[in-house]
Order: C-alpha cells, then sequence, then structure tokens
C-alpha cells in the first residue's frame, strides 16, 4: 500500500497562524477545556455533562490490515508479553478472547502492583464484564478487546478522576474525555487508572510529596528516575501490567517516562487529539498523547485518539489525520528494513558528545539509522538565539496559564496544591508583560525553528523535550539502548507540525533493524499481600491503590518546584 506524506509546505506557514491565534486565545483566558471550578461544581452538584456528538464514533481506519501483526513464537505463552498489534491479531484469530487478555494483566497487577504502585484505582469488575461483552459483539477493529491504562487526569466516566491531588480527591467524573470516549467507541477496555506526578507536574508523588510509582526496571530501588508525570502508565505498560496507555504531556511527560522504562511515546502536534475532559496544566501546552512498546501501538492508539472535536477549537481546521497506521508498518528490501519515505535526520550540536552511556548509545543510534536506506544524516545548527529562547525565562510564561484555571483555590486553602504550591503561586505573581513578551518570543522561536531547523531536515534528534513542547510540535521518544546497570536509555525525535507520520516510519525502521523495544524487566518480588490482590482482582469491582510507603522517599517543595514541567 502506497500512502504520501502530508505536503509540509503550507503546513508550516499555517500552523504559524494558528500558534499565534492560540497564542492570543490563552492570553485572555479563552480556556476551552473542564477547569478546576468547573469539575468541582459538577463534582459537588452531582450534575452530569454530555458529550458532544459523534466524537465516540467507531474508527474505520482502526481496521487496517497493518494493525494486526502474528506473534512471535515466544509471546504466545504468555498474553501479556504480547504489543497490542500482536493482541490484536491473537484475539481476531480467536486464539484469545478479550475475556483471558483481561485476566492475564488482573493477574499481574494483583501480583505485582503493590510494588510498582502503577495504578491508583483498577476497576476489575467492569474490566471484566466488557471483556465478556466485546466476545460476544462484533468486531471494531485492532482495539477491540484491548486492555489500556489510563492517566487518571483524563476524565472517565463515573470513575474516580483526581489528577493525584487534594483539589479533585472525590471527583467522579461526569462523562469520558474525548480521547477515553473514542478508544472505548473502537472497543478498548479500561483496566484502571494510573498514578501520576500531582496536577502532572513532576514523578508520582503523593500530593504530599511521597513516592509512589517505581521505574519497573529498577522496581526495588525507588531513587531511579521513572519519568514523568505520566509514571503509572509508564510503569504499569513496561510492567506488563496493560497492554499500552495513555499520557499527557506539558514538559515532557511523554517522552521522558518512555525513554526512561524501554516504551515508544507519542506526543502529537498540538490540536491533533481533543483535550476535552482532561484536567488542564497548560492551555497553549498540553498534549495527550500515548505511550506504548512500539510504533506500531502508538499508531494504533494515535489513530482511535486523534481527530477533531467539536468541543475543543485546537482541534478545528487541521490537516486530516494520515494513515499513521501504515506509515508504522516497517518495509524491507531483501530482508533489509528500508524508510518508507526519503528523510534528511537534522543532528543538533553536540548530541553525540562525551563517553557516557547516553552518548554512546546516540552515536550508535545514528550509525544505525546512517545505514537504513532512505536515511539521510544532516548536521544542522541551533536557531538563532536558542538558549535565551527556550530558557527558564521565556520556559516561565507557562506558569500564569497554569495558576489561571485554579485560581479560586489559589485564593483559598494553599494546602490543596500539596508540596507543589511554589509554582502554582509563581504562575499568580508573574507580570503581565513578562507574559506578553514571552509570548511573542514564543512565536519569535517556531519562525526560527521552521525555517532554521526545518529548511535543512525533515525531522530532527532532540536533547530536550521542552522546546517542542513550548511550539507544540510533535515528538517521539523510543529506547536506544542500556546503561551497564541495565537502565534503559532512550532518545528522541521531532517533526513538522502534523508530521507524526514521518516520526512513526522513521522509528518504525529502526526498531525493524534493532531490538531494544522487545526487551522487558524481569519480574519484581512478589509483596507479602500480593496473594490476596489477587483474590481481590477476582472478587472486588474497585481496588484502590496500596497506602504510600514513606521508605520511597519523599520530594520537598523546592526539589518539586525544581523539577516541575
Amino acid at each position: 500500500m502506497t500512502i504520501e506524506p502530508i505536503d509540509r509546505t503550507i503546513d508550516r506557514r499555517a500552523f504559524l497562524a494558528r500558534s499565534a491565534a492560540l497564542t492570543a486565545a490563552g492570553a485572555i483566558g479563552a480556556v476551552a477545556l473542564p477547569s478546576a471550578a468547573s469539575a468541582a461544581t459538577a463534582a459537588a452538584s452531582g450534575t452530569t455533562r454530555f458529550a458532544p456528538a459523534g466524537r465516540d464514533a467507531q474508527n474505520p481506519a482502526l481496521d487496517n490490515p497493518n494493525a494486526y501483526v502474528r506473534p512471535r513464537p515466544e509471546a504466545m505463552a504468555d498474553p501479556t508479553e504480547l504489543t497490542l498489534a500482536e493482541a490484536a491479531w491473537t484475539l481476531r484469530a480467536r486464539k484469545l478472547t478479550p475475556e483471558q487478555l483481561v485476566e492475564a494483566y488482573l493477574e499481574r497487577i494483583g501480583a505485582y502492583d503493590a510494588t510498582y504502585q502503577a495504578f491508583n484505582v483498577v476497576l476489575a469488575s467492569a474490566a471484566l464484564q466488557n471483556a465478556r461483552t466485546a466476545g460476544r459483539t462484533p468486531r471494531r477493529g485492532a482495539l477491540h478487546g484491548i486492555p489500556l491504562a489510563i492517566k487518571d487526569n483524563y476524565y472517565t466516566e463515573g470513575v474516580l478522576t483526581t489528577a493525584n491531588s487534594y483539589i479533585f480527591q472525590d471527583f467522579v467524573a461526569p462523562f469520558d474525555a474525548t480521547p477515553v470516549a473514542r478508544l472505548k467507541a473502537n472497543g478498548a477496555i479500561v483496566l484502571g487508572k494510573t498514578q501520576m506526578g500531582p496536577l502532572a507536574t513532576t514523578r508520582a508523588t503523593t500530593p504530599a510529596g511521597v513516592v509512589t510509582t517505581v521505574n519497573a526496571w529498577t522496581p526495588t530501588d525507588p531513587g531511579v528516575d521513572p519519568g514523568g508525570s505520566s509514571t503509572g502508565t509508564a510503569t504499569s505498560v513496561a510492567g506488563r501490567m496493560a497492554t499500552s496507555g495513555t499520557g499527557t504531556q506539558t514538559g515532557g511527560s511523554i517522552t521522558a517516562p518512555s525513554n526512561a522504562q524501554n516504551l515508544t511515546g507519542l506526543k502529537p502536534t498540538m490540536g491533533r487529539v481533543s483535550l476535552h475532559g482532561i484536567i488542564p496544566l497548560s492551555y497553549t501546552r498540553d498534549h495527550p498523547g500515548t505511550l506504548a512498546r512500539d510504533a506500531k501501538d502508538a499508531a494504533i492508539m494515535m489513530t482511535a485518539m486523534a481527530g477533531p472535536d467539536p468541543a475543543d477549537p485546537r482541534t478545528q481546521g487541521l490537516p486530516k489525520v494520515p494513515n499513521l497506521i501504515t506509515a508504522a508498518t516497517p518495509i524491507t528490501n531483501r530482508g533489509k528494513a528500508k524508510l518508507r519515505w526519503k528523510t534528511r535526520i537534522g543532528v543538533l550540536p553536540a548530541y553525540t558528545s562525551g563517553t557516557s552511556a547516553t552518548a554512546q548509545a546516540r552515536q550508535a543510534f545514528l550509525a544505525t539509522m546512517a545505514e537504513i536506506p532512505g536515511a539521510t544524516m544532516v548536521d544542522v545548527p541551533f536557531p538563532d538565539e536558542w538558549e535565551l529562547l527556550t530558557g527558564s525565562a521565556f520556559n516561565n510564561v507557562r506558569l500564569p496559564e497554569r495558576s489561571e484555571p485554579f485560581m479560586p483555590y489559589l485564593r483559598g486553602d494553599l494546602r490543596d496544591f500539596g508540596v507543589s504550591v511554589t509554582g502554582w503561586l509563581q504562575g499568580a505573581l508573574l507580570g503581565g508583560n513578562e507574559f506578553l513578551t514571552g509570548q511573542r518570543a514564543k512565536l519569535l522561536l517556531l519562525e526560527r525553528v521552521l525555517d532554521q531547523i526545518f529548511d535543512h531536515c525533515d525531522v530532527v534528534v532532540q536533547t530536550d523535550p521542552v522546546p517542542f513542547d513550548i511550539l507544540g510540535l510533535p515528538e517521539i521518544g523510543f529506547p536506544i539502548g542500556f546503561t551497564s546497570a541495565g537502565v534503559p536509555i532512550g532518545t528522541i525525535l521531532g517533526g513538522m507540525p502534523y508530521g507524526e507520520d514521518r516520526l512513526l516510519s522513521v522509528v518504525a525502521a529502526y526498531q525493524a533493524s534493532t531490538d531494544w523495544h522487545w526487551r522487558r524487566p524481569p519480574n519484581p518480588p512478589e509483596s507479602a499481600a500480593a496473594g490476596g490482590r489477587v483474590a481481590a482482582m477476582k472478587t472486588q469491582g474497585v481496588v484502590r491503590a496500596a497506602t504510600a510507603d514513606p521508605s520511597r522517599g519523599r520530594l520537598s517543595a523546592d526539589e518539586v518546584a525544581n523539577l516541575m514541567q
């Protein structure tokens, strides 16, 4: 099947104009997503808000033949080892039922999540019931019967949606966030809601800063960074307790945990996925996305989640979602992977500098890419005044966008913000002149990235996700190696506006040429409570997270202020 990438010439100028309009909308407080105040009001009053019609329609693109991959023989022995695409093939072939797949994941959650602490709540009975229903109903595509983990800032109807905060600790969502509704409409099954950084700011801790979720690769060492704020989703997927999952990114919260835990995380272009029903952090920088095991799985998830939504104006008037699943399908010539489209891969200065394990992995990554037919490595400079325009002075203009929806709480009891209160106060105190200057600097940075980087290349390596988060440009994080201690090393590629298909095609070719993404962490030691938790999974409707263990450590207010995205 031949597909063509989107014409980038028009998109670059159009994206700059859209970014200017979005910046203006943010400056006048045109928040088009559920605010803290409206969520709290709905929770208190018990009122139900209904989602706009059509946002949860079945997506025929998910029945793409490329979405089904015959499983590796070694994966057939354990259903939780299957990738999403392999699980889709297995379910379609009736070699496994949705109920059996869900049961396998619940078994692992029961056995190991007391150690991982990836989930905030597990919806055991509902997941099993939905799996039985899926087994009796006509297939809706590759996501039919697939168990997923949902980050706990996505509204999930009838389920606690806390954003891991004191503010929302008792909030039961009255409807599904648009991405959740779309995943469900295409047959996906929600296993539970995952732990996250408080209000999506740091790695997963309690609102008081006590560390909860650990890196699935180092479960006995909570000091190893698991990546945040989509920590729980990353650990659930890496620890084989969910097939794939959702995350959000404002300052690296999808790509960072993916890199830390040997996953493939796709953060799309701003507006590609609706933010309706997701508790906000920053109006112009929040990006819903997915954390998956490889490029194909990320493409399947994004195909379901993406598209226009009348409830989110940022999604309107964009180029059509391309054929992501086919783009993420490796193609070969005489058994060797090649790129689907000739692609110039930009390499920024100092990307491979040094002798660290990361530097060596980056060097090996570039060497592998250079050998793949269709790839051309291109040295590209940093745009003019890069350090100034991406530094903290201008990056701090995100803070008022964070504080504005939460002003009723900032005027009330500051203890509601827990250990992260400093960042929220900083946003409330930033001057209007600084904010407006920063917004103009953002547009200048975007213009320079489009002209001074993407005039020379189609995708570019990243050493920090934040600049492309500021600009709303797409990124994909994926594994490229391990340290000598067995901790994953990843890298990030950034793309042009709406260029998710190009990013997926590059990573698919790389993953067809390497085996890093196939590696899984060993099982952690089972806790003394594991047997009881397994039994609870089978008998209880909802299972809450284990109590946080203070011995795992605690982030101080100063540490949180430095780490907050």
